[in-house]
Order: structure tokens, then C-alpha cells, then sequence
């Protein structure tokens, strides 16, 4: 492909409008999560609980936006302030919920159809991401490790909110903790923050704007569908793994583990007791 062309379509992606479809694909998918997480029981609670059912749709939806407010000390409330997007997220919430025969639901979960929905979230998450990068300098313009915490809530807000969405459903999960287990999309949204603040903040990367932005949502969309298709959940683990051997701790525990068991061994090994002189004597 020419790079004129490419650099075109870049800028294409760049400007891509995300609302309706893209804002549509991001609640069908959030209202998908809600359902499953329900298990079994998400028909008798989405009849007997609606009011529960829809407000915990409404802040998985919008978990990015009511995090990100939070941390800047912005009006939390201010995530429900487009009414246009809300009227969307309540018509995809109860299609998914009560269409009849269940056919929203299914139809969406249909693989070819679940694929494209989960592309099209995966390009506002990255949007989201940036635009979280970009408010924050704006707000503390030297504050990087902000900026990467502001991008994050808004890559992965659901994760961080989940304890609170759950609890909304009267389910209590003190151990789902997205910074005990940090998720495939948490990791991500991090390492695309300190992307965009490294293009925003310095001159290390002399690339066009535009081709790093769609390196980024290539990267977040192709993982995506590796983690669906192929079942590549978590490419970071193998580096996760040799850091935490190399810098914190993992090569000194394993050593002091062989040592231990060393002399563990030496010490419930078969012992030979030499007699004495004057035993032996007496023997004689």
C-alpha cells in the first residue's frame, strides 16, 4: 500500500465519529457482560430487579467517563449528561434484556456478529484513552503518572467499577479487584497511555500523530479477536513473568527454596553412627 494511502486512512480512524454505531457496539457489549455475569439467573432478576438491572447497565456503560470525573473532580453526574446517548444505551439495554423471543440477544451473540461488535468497542476504547490523556495535561500538564491513571479508568472503566456495578445487583465480590488481577484491557489501556503521552509530552517518536493513533487501536483490535478467535488472552504474561523473576524477588526466592530443600535433605538422610573405643573394647 502507498504510505500516502495509509497515512490517509490513519487519518480516516483518527476522525472517525463514534457516535451512533461505535456508542452502540460499546452498550451492546457492556449490556452482553452484565447478562452473563447474571449467569443463569439474568431473566427471573431482569424481571423481578428492572430498575437494578438498568442502572447497573447505565454505569458499566459509562464506567470510563463517571471514573475519569471522579479523579479530576468533575461532577460524576456529568457521565449522564448527553440524553442522545442514553436513549441509545436504554434501547440497546432492553433489546438485550426484552426483545422477545431473546432474538436481540442472540443475534448479538452470534460469532461473526459478536466479532464485529467487540472491533468496533476496541476502537472507542482507544479513543477514550487518548481523550483521557488529552483532558488530563490539560488539567496537571506535568502530571504523567495522572495522565496514565486517567487514561486507564477510561480504557477499562468497567474493570475498576465492577465491585460497585456488582453491589448494585446485591452481589458483594470484595475479591474482584481489577488492581489484585489486572485484566488483558487494563495492562493495554497503561501501555497506551504511556504511548500517547510519550507522542504528546517529548520528541522521541518522530511519526505522524495519526499512524501511532492507528498503531494503537491495530493493536488493541487484533488482540481483541486473537482472545476470541484464537484464545490469546494476555500476551503481557511472559514479560510479567521474566520482571517479576529478574526485579522482584523471583530468582532469590527460587535459590533460598533450593537451599532450604538442600538442607532439608541432608538432615532426613540415613545417619551412621561410629562406636566408640571403649565400646568396642568391651566388645573384644
Amino acid at each position: 500500500m502507498d504510505p500516502e494511502q495509509f497515512l490517509d486512512i490513519a487519518n480516516a480512524v483518527i476522525k472517525i465519529k463514534v457516535f451512533p454505531y461505535f456508542e452502540m457496539a460499546h452498550a451492546v457489549i457492556s449490556c452482553l457482560y452484565i447478562r452473563e455475569d447474571l449467569g443463569s439467573g439474568s431473566h427471573p432478576f431482569s424481571r423481578k430487579h428492572p430498575f437494578s438491572c438498568w442502572l447497573s447497565s447505565m454505569v458499566n456503560i459509562y464506567a470510563s467517563v463517571i471514573l475519569a470525573n471522579f479523579l479530576l473532580g468533575e461532577p460524576i453526574i456529568g457521565a449522564f449528561k448527553n440524553p442522545n446517548q442514553i436513549i441509545l444505551s436504554t434501547v440497546v439495554w432492553y433489546l438485550i434484556f426484552y426483545s422477545p423471543f431473546d432474538f436481540a440477544y442472540k443475534a448479538c451473540k452470534f460469532i461473526p456478529c459478536k466479532v464485529i461488535l467487540s472491533a468496533m468497542k476496541e476502537v472507542i476504547r482507544c479513543k477514550k484513552i487518548y481523550d483521557g490523556v488529552s483532558h488530563a495535561s490539560k488539567v496537571y500538564p506535568n502530571g504523567f503518572i495522572i495522565m496514565v491513571i486517567v487514561g486507564t479508568v477510561k480504557g477499562n472503566g468497567a474493570g475498576f467499577i465492577k465491585i460497585i456495578e456488582r453491589l448494585m445487583r446485591g452481589v458483594w465480590t470484595p475479591n474482584a479487584m481489577e488492581i489484585l488481577t489486572p485484566s488483558f484491557a487494563t495492562k493495554a489501556s497503561i501501555a497506551a497511555s504511556i504511548i500517547f503521552i510519550i507522542d504528546k509530552k517529548t520528541d522521541w517518536i518522530s511519526v505522524p500523530h495519526a499512524l501511532i493513533y492507528f498503531g494503537v487501536v491495530i493493536f488493541f483490535v487484533y488482540f481483541k479477536l486473537s482472545s476470541m478467535l484464537l484464545g490469546i488472552h494476555d500476551p503481557f504474561i511472559p514479560f510479567e513473568n521474566l520482571f517479576c523473576a529478574i526485579f522482584l524477588g523471583g530468582v532469590w526466592d527460587a535459590l533460598s527454596h533450593i537451599i532450604s530443600n538442600a538442607k532439608k535433605g541432608d538432615d532426613n538422610g540415613p545417619k551412621v553412627e561410629i562406636p566408640r573405643r571403649d565400646e568396642t573394647k568391651k566388645k573384644d
